[in-house]
């Protein structure tokens, strides 16, 4: 009997542990902004033509930046300004209306490149390039650049 309540204490620390790393808002928006980048580097070898045209992998793309788009204003509350090598900057936080007009223009933008369902390589191109420079201007103000 007393094996399986220090059994089960031990599951539940081990599970309550795995429950706050998942919920850290800074770990969850480096998981997502890593997935906004590969799917930047999908659609973007596309667009380089290091890759085939593929409509359906560009679809997929675009999706994970909408993921992000919807996700990501959630992920930067008061009190994740630090920790985890995080690339937030402060103006995050004291902008926060700034930020929010930020990440509202990049899901419009992701809206009407989904919307677009491009299907070549032109209309991939005409419907991401908003897109990408929607996170650059994000990024100029809110995003600190790694050496």
């Amino acid at each position: 009997m007393r094996k399986a309540i220090t059994s089960l204490l031990l599951f539940s620390t081990l599970l309550s542990a795995f429950a706050l790393a998942a919920s850290d808002p800074i770990e969850q928006r480096q998981e997502l902004m890593k997935n906004t980048r590969e799917a930047a580097g999908t659609i973007g070898d596309m667009l380089k033509e290091k890759e085939p045209f593929n409509a359906a992998l560009a679809m997929e793309a675009l999706q994970t930046w909408k993921k992000t788009a919807v996700e990501a204003g959630d992920l930067f509350p008061v009190g994740s300004e630090t920790g985890h090598d995080t690339e937030a900057l402060p103006a995050i936080w004291s902008d926060r209306e700034g930020f929010d007009q930020e990440l509202g223009k990049f899901n419009d933008r992701v809206d009407e490149a989904i919307a677009a369902n491009p299907s070549t390589l032109a209309e991939l191109g005409k419907a991401a390039n908003p897109v990408f420079k929607e996170c650059k201007a994000c990024h100029e103000t809110y995003r600190a650049e790694k050496d």
